[in-house]
């Protein structure tokens, strides 16, 4: 009996561990919602709240769904993966593991107990599987000679790598593979969270789940032809079109990078190739360079100095954090940004830059502590990306010119109006 365990990777197309799983005559899966990431973070924030943790819930609904197409049943526990995999081993006779290959602190620790937990007959199969330019494919022999610089990675990548073609949603099993798994997805209140309504306002009114995110492909790519107009739109901050929002389905793996790529190359070939269009798929290799960047750098990007192990006088001010978290300094562009985030789970890319770039160099607060927030909060949160940029945007990572914002300057770009200022602070967060 082979074991699919998700992660980070819930779908049933171009899924590389799920189709290698389905060689074998008997499958199962799992997906565990661990207690640790429902509990407080060594910065006090939850490492998941609501926003992200309900996402997850309506996409593992959908996986569980899809899955069933297939004959393969899903087993979901609110439980330690190591406790959960241990019994399903044994009530199973589990001969493989088969799982997408992560390499984070958080992720290696899980994997670590888990190996421990179940006999040494038992293989545990890891399978790199979240890339755009997969590990095998790119340009330099070990991790180590990764340019610190994003610009030389992505020109070399993109002039000497590939971008493998995705893979078909596997044929169903039979019948008889499927088992009664009478496991229960739990709901916000389960994981600790509390209920919640959407916004009206939010610029991100999605739903989890991969055909939700090809829904929204065929939406912005198709059918309002968005993609065309990407790069002139993307710094924009009212509405859901001024970018893609893919990037909560691609942090959950309900999508891959190699679906967006080909699909915007089809984009490119049937209705306009432009820099718009080249745009989504640059932005794609920047994730792929924040996730080598941890690959090169292991727990380094967790570190205060980062990975250039600099040294600033930081601070840590409850009262700062405060006012910085409830939208109450004094740059209402900050704030409006912090008070959409607090309100939907969800912040711009420009809005991001801007709030990192503020508590960092200008409140010059710990900078780690700005990450975990917003590790708590979005509901695209890529551990890779997230600490990355976080790191880019503090003056300890890889933007070889350290700047720092003008944030009134950054305001008077982008939100001319006041428009989106207005939309967020016309109320008081608490």
């Amino acid at each position: 009996m082979n074991l699919v365990w998700f992660r980070n990777d819930l779908r049933v197309s171009d899924n590389k561990i799920l189709g290698k799983a389905c060689e074998g005559e008997q499958v199962i899966a799992l997906y565990c919602f661990d207690p640790k990431q429902y509990e407080l973070s060594e910065y006090g924030f939850k490492k998941t709240e609501k926003y992200r943790a309900q996402f997850l819930i309506e996409t593992v609904k959908e996986l569980k769904e899809n899955l069933k197409k297939l004959n393969i049943a899903l087993f979901v526990y609110y439980e330690k993966p190591e406790i959960a995999i241990s019994k399903l081993a044994k009530d199973y006779n589990i001969e493989n593991i088969y799982l997408q290959k992560e390499w984070t602190r958080d992720e290696n620790e899980v994997l670590k107990n888990v190996k421990e937990n179940i006999t040494t007959s038992v293989n545990v199969i890891e399978i790199f599987d979240q890339f755009l330019f997969h590990p095998e494919d790119i340009p330099y022999e070990n991790y180590q000679q990764l340019p610190e610089v994003f610009t030389n990675f992505r020109k070399k990548c993109e002039k000497y790598s590939k971008v493998r073609p995705t893979l078909p949603i596997p044929n169903p099993l039979p019948e008889r593979n499927l088992l009664d798994s009478t496991t229960k997805i739990p709901g916000l209140r389960d994981l600790g969270l509390s209920d919640f309504d959407k916004d009206a306002r939010t610029a991100f009114p999605f739903k989890g789940g991969e055909s939700r995110a090809i829904a929204r492909i065929n939406e912005y790519f198709w059918e309002t032809k968005k993609l065309a107009y990407y790069k002139k739109t993307r710094n924009g901050l009212l509405g859901k079109d001024y970018s893609s929002k893919l990037s909560a389905w691609l942090a959950n793996g309900s999508i891959s990078p190699r679906t967006i790529y080909w699909e915007v190359k089809r984009f490119e070939k049937e209705i306009k190739k432009n820099q718009d269009t080249y745009w989504l798929i640059f932005e794609l290799i920047w994730r792929d360079y924040f996730k080598y960047i941890s690959l090169k750098h292991g727990d380094k990007i967790f570190h205060q100095g980062g990975i250039l192990k600099k040294e600033y006088e930081w601070n840590n001010s409850s009262e700062a954090l405060e006012s910085w978290i409830n939208g109450t300094i004094n740059e209402s562009f900050v704030n409006a940004n912090m008070r959409e985030l607090a309100l939907t789970g969800w912040m711009s890319n420009r809005g991001r830059q801007n709030v990192a770039s503020f508590w960092s160099k200008e409140l010059k607060q710990d900078w780690r502590v700005g990450a975990s927030y917003f590790e708590s909060l979005l509901v695209d949160y890529d551990v890779h990306s997230n600490w990355g940029n976080w790191m880019y945007n503090s003056g300890v990572g890889n933007d070889p010119r350290d700047r720092k914002f003008n944030i009134k300057r950054q305001a008077d770009m982008y939100d001319r109006n006041g428009a989106f200022q207005n939309q967020w602070l016309q109320e008081t967060l608490f």
